[in-house]
């Protein structure tokens, strides 16, 4: 690579990383970063070659490896993040496995919280138990819980806060110190949050994980994932060559639409913020809502948990419709504006229903555990008017 078409300065503010971080500019000097649609690349010889295998000439090799809009996409988000290294994926949920399964085998103990996404609860519950390591599923707001289940040695732990969907918080900077007693990593998903709103690493976590399809991307395009840390003992004796050799890696394509989402990463989650906020305050006075669950609102109950390690309270909001599945579904079903979908983060408002959708394998008994009732509903606000959104919500409840 030539590092001076390379245009990276730590100095630089978060927002101008977001903007210019990373860029790589071919030989054209183009304003807008080029996509890079090859598979592989070509030497200048045969010692060229032998040396890249090697590491010892920075060349790309292919695009299962590395790629260079791929390389310019994780340069950005290891500035925004603070972070040395960053590894892009095909999708979050490739993010989280590869973060847990290139380190875990069979003897190994996890802990994890237990409000988790339904694909992020499989991964933990059916498919590390399958390959031997031991898993602890534990109420990830439960200090008193998680320093039982880290009393003995543990390889690694997993939480997401907020959760999805019923935005428990969790205090990571207490589990993380709990954790690295036991001799564990601790990795979070920090999709809800984003990197504008909270930063794991600097409150004691290791790893990082986000599905960029979401917020970073944040307009329906493209999947895509991302893991962050700075360990370089992770990188190069785990993720490194599990990444290598399994191959679920971040399409070129994808990497440079979610460039082009970080430009405008900080400006819209701080509409999503403010949008969310009016609703939810909207919501949480209506006759025909129940109980309203949003890190934004006082009536949260880890509201002092809140203030103290995020910077805003996101963009989901979660509720429960008063009566049945039916009248819920009637009420999904009268919307005129915002969409029936289980993706989050985007520009446009998208509601679903998580006990029919996201979380329907986890079983009534399970939800009943995680507060997943039949009459929640979980509501990404998006970036229309505020007010159009809450006209929308106000007829549907009517209906």
């Amino acid at each position: 690579m030539d590092d001076t078409k390379k245009k990276t300065n730590t100095a630089w503010r978060p927002q101008t990383n977001m903007v210019r971080g990373g860029t790589l500019r071919s030989q054209y000097g183009e304003t807008c970063e080029a996509i890079y649609l090859t598979s592989g690349f070509v030497y200048d010889s045969a010692e060229q070659a032998k040396a890249s295998f090697m590491g010892q000439d920075d060349h790309f090799i292919y695009s299962r490896y590395s790629n260079p809009s791929v390389a310019m996409f994780e340069e950005r988000m290891k500035l925004m993040e603070g972070t040395k290294f960053c590894q892009g994926t095909a999708s979050g949920m490739g993010a989280i496995f590869a973060a847990l399964a290139c380190q875990l085998k069979a003897g190994d103990h996890l802990v994890a919280s237990r409000a988790l996404f339904g694909s992020c609860d499989y991964v933990c519950t059916v498919l590390m138990p399958q390959y031997g390591v031991r898993v602890t599923m534990i109420d990830g707001t439960d200090l008193n819980q998680w320093e039982k289940a880290l009393s003995q040695p543990t390889n690694m732990v997993f939480m997401e806060t907020p959760s999805n969907p019923t935005m428990e918080i969790i205090d990571l900077e207490a589990v993380a110190k709990m954790a690295h007693k036991a001799g564990a990593r601790v990795v979070v998903d920090n999709v809800f949050a984003t990197p504008c709103l909270q930063r794991p690493i600097a409150l004691g976590a290791d790893i990082v994980v986000y599905s960029s399809t979401k917020h970073i991307d944040g307009q329906g395009r493209s999947l895509g994932g991302a893991i962050l840390f700075n360990d370089e003992e992770y990188w190069e004796k785990h993720l490194r060559m599990f990444i290598r050799h399994t191959g679920p890696t971040l399409s070129a394509f994808n990497a440079w639409l979610q460039l082009k989402g970080l430009e405008t990463l900080e400006l819209r989650v701080a509409r999503h913020c403010d949008n969310a906020l009016k609703v939810a305050q909207f919501l949480e006075g209506h006759a025909g809502i129940g109980k309203v669950i949003f890190p934004g609102l006082d009536s949260h109950p880890q509201r002092a948990l809140i203030k103290k390690q995020m910077q805003g309270p996101g963009s989901v909001i979660a509720f429960e419709v008063m009566g049945d599945e039916a009248r819920v579904f009637r009420f999904m079903n009268a919307m005129k504006l915002i969409d029936i979908s289980n993706n989050l983060g985007d520009s446009k408002s998208l509601m679903t229903h998580p006990a029919t959708t996201t979380h329907q394998r986890t079983g009534p008994e399970g939800r009943a555990k995680l507060g997943i009732s039949d009459q929640l509903v979980r509501l990404s606000i998006g970036l229309e008017d505020v007010e159009d959104i809450k006209d929308d919500l106000e007829q549907a409840l009517k209906a």
